[in-house]
């Protein structure tokens, strides 16, 4: 395994649970001595790996995606005909493609693995999206298993006739590229369920605006009905109630129980949320293919917001209402 950061370090512990035996590099020594101690071993260097593992070797990157191409290059000369490089993180389908065929003129093999688990994947396990040749992928199933949930993690599918290894928690989705897009389709996916619990949230939290005074002039909407405004809902003990026999249960509605125990204002966050570029490049195929995605771009957009990238089209807003109207601008405390 090489990156041992929030996802990479609990990959190597639930294999090594499982009795797969483990070589680690990390730029961060400490990161390594950790797992070391752990049971892991320290492969020192990408050549390292040659000494610690049998042939044919499987190296593992979890690394960012802005950097894979320089680790998988740097392990590539390192490696040898037969051997596999596998990207588990959130890479461009479109990038596995070049990776996959340059890899090929040496002999090394590529499977692009999207992982999705966050920091919770040591005890729930990873659900793996697979993408590359069949028998690379048949090789490496019971590293797979090991780190799969397997079928306990969720009741059967009633009527399921398909015999494949979905119910485990991982999927061989095709050739290369597949596995980061099914990844990125489900990254996007999860944008769209993130924005609606935080919109649905965020009415519950402004029901009781009629309860208070609102400026009557020329710039504000009128209040015409302040009296059906006039809730104080404890939005924690919703989250909690919609968890139990409601129709929208989640693991997200877990984690969004969890922020607003005790935290019902959120006030540690400054509401910037950030996107790692799946999202983006979901809405890029959607487009190519010309398919709709109303949810997923307005969650993406929603993302650009929160970080002030509307700010100056809203002053274009402003100053065009001045413009046509002699609309004076209102700011509020």
């Amino acid at each position: 395994m090489v990156g041992l950061g929030r996802m990479g370090s609990n990959m190597v512990r639930r294999l090594m649970r499982a009795g797969v035996r483990c070589a680690v590099h990390d730029r961060s020594r400490d990161s390594v001595a950790a797992l070391v101690r752990e049971g892991a071993l320290d492969a020192g260097s990408p050549a390292g790996f040659l000494k610690s593992l049998a042939k044919p070797r499987h190296v593992w990157l979890m690394v960012p995606a802005a950097v894979t191409d320089a680790a998988l290059d740097e392990l590539a000369q390192s490696l040898e005909p037969g051997d596999t490089l596998i990207d588990g993180g959130n890479s461009h389908y479109q990038d596995d493609l070049g990776r996959a065929e340059r890899l090929a003129k040496r002999g090394v093999r590529y499977v692009d693995c999207g992982v999705s688990g966050g920091v919770f994947g040591l005890e729930r396990g990873y659900c793996l999206m697979i993408g590359g040749d069949a028998d690379v992928v048949a090789r490496l199933e019971p590293v797979f298993m090991a780190l799969a949930p397997g079928k306990a993690a969720a009741s059967p599918t009633p009527g399921r006739a398909s015999k494949g290894t979905a119910d485990q928690g991982w999927l061989h989705c095709g050739p290369h590229g597949a596995g980061h897009f099914v990844k990125m389709v489900h990254n996007a996916i999860e944008y769209g369920l993130m924005a609606a619990y935080a919109e649905g949230f965020n009415l519950l939290h402004h029901a009781g605006a009629g309860r208070d005074a609102r400026a009557v002039d020329a710039e504000t909407a009128p209040f015409r009905h302040p009296e059906f405004y006039r809730y104080d809902f404890d939005v924690a003990e919703i989250a909690e109630l919609w968890r139990r026999g409601s129709v929208i249960p989640s693991w997200l509605l877990d984690l969004t129980a969890s922020a607003l125990a005790g935290h019902k204002d959120l006030a540690k966050f400054s509401g910037q949320v950030a996107d790692s570029g799946e999202g983006r490049w979901a809405l890029a195929a959607a487009n190519d293919l010309g398919v709709p995605v109303h949810v997923l771009a307005a969650s993406l957009f929603g993302r650009f917001a929160s970080r002030g990238e509307s700010e100056f089209q809203d002053r274009v807003l402003s100053a065009l209402r001045e413009q046509f109207g002699g609309h004076a601008e209102k700011t509020t405390a």
